[in-house]
């Protein structure tokens, strides 16, 4: 059994307001012989959406002190410690766990959740981070809430959902303004919330090193867009990389830039190794490792930042400077 397999998969849904959240959970738990623990936050005192998800076998829990991503977020670890030990001891069975989120959380401090807490990253892993939006309204909330935005910056999947309610030319704008505010996420769009599981459910989207395993090439587009004040910046790099020089960059880049790097990510060619190191960051959260051989692949450094306001000519040039010399 590896890794991955010894761990609890993890779906986090995010999106923001009316984009059809509960919709795509009932449409989850409907059509997967999985059985799942549903973790559902509504940001007022008095919780409805445990009463619209259909009554099914699942473990349904729901926080509704607070936003998920901002003062309940012990709540949250509470709730994941429980579900591992009722599991560990046999008290109750499930297969997956499935965070549904408030529509104005923000998605970072749960995706935190299970990189920085220790009994939370030997427990779980993050199968994927999957953002809903509404294709009739969401420009207008990309527009005006900084919330939105980061819900599309922090997917692995983004649904364009409500497609019927929007003509041709308006949902071709979208999907292009999407790509660019978020150019490795998966893309696919639907009506009622309405999508093959096989999309969304154990394709282990947020593990890089898993991800690389499945599409080594992934990352292999440049996207260099300056539309939103989230945007998207890719680095490509032939030579060889200096590891000093690149811990030296990282520890500055996670301190001083931390706040406007949503997620990072990519693979490095490191001069004298064999192998590839693969890292990705969420704000000031940073964590690489070494991947497999790189073999008769072309040894090349790709980057991908995803952020606010990024100085992408300055981050350009500082990587630059950790060419080996």
């Amino acid at each position: 059994m590896n890794e991955i397999e010894s761990r609890i998969p993890v779906t986090i849904v995010t999106g923001y307001l009316g984009s059809g959240k509960t919709t795509f959970l009932n449409h989850i738990l409907k059509n997967t012989e999985e059985k799942a623990a549903v973790i559902v936050n509504e940001f007022g005192d008095i919780g409805i959406d445990d009463q619209l998800i259909e009554q099914t076998n699942e473990e349904i829990i729901e926080i509704n002190s607070g936003c998920i991503c901002c003062n309940v977020r012990k709540d949250l670890i509470d709730t994941l410690s429980m579900l591992s030990f009722s599991k560990k001891e046999s008290m109750v069975e499930y297969d997956r766990v499935i965070i549904e989120t408030t529509g104005l959380a923000d998605p970072a401090p749960v995706v935190q959740t299970f990189l920085m807490d220790k009994d939370m990253i030997e427990d779980y892993v993050i199968d994927s981070v999957c953002t809903l939006v509404d294709a009739q309204h969401i420009s207008r909330h990309l527009d005006h809430q900084g919330e939105a935005l980061s819900q599309i910056a922090f997917a692995d999947t983004v649904l364009v959902n409500k497609i019927d309610l929007v003509d041709h030319d308006q949902l071709e704008h979208l999907t292009k303004r999407l790509e660019r505010i978020n150019p490795t996420a998966s893309l696919y769009l639907c009506r009622n919330s309405q999508i093959s599981l096989d999309k969304v459910l154990d394709t282990y989207s947020f593990d890089l090193q898993e991800k690389i395993s499945i599409n080594p090439d992934f990352l292999n587009e440049d996207h260099h867009h300056h539309e939103d004040e989230v945007s998207s910046l890719s680095i490509r790099e032939d030579k060889p990389l200096s590891l000093k020089k690149l811990n030296l960059w990282f520890s500055f880049l996670v301190q001083i830039e931390g706040e406007r790097l949503y997620r990072y990510k990519g693979v490095l060619n490191i001069e004298g190794e064999e192998k590839r190191y693969v890292f990705q960051g969420v704000h000031m959260l940073f964590a690489g490792e070494a991947g497999s051989d790189w073999g008769k692949s072309s040894r090349q450094s790709e980057l991908v930042f995803i952020g606010k306001n990024l100085d992408k000519d300055r981050l350009t040039e500082q990587f630059r400077k950790c060419v080996a010399e």
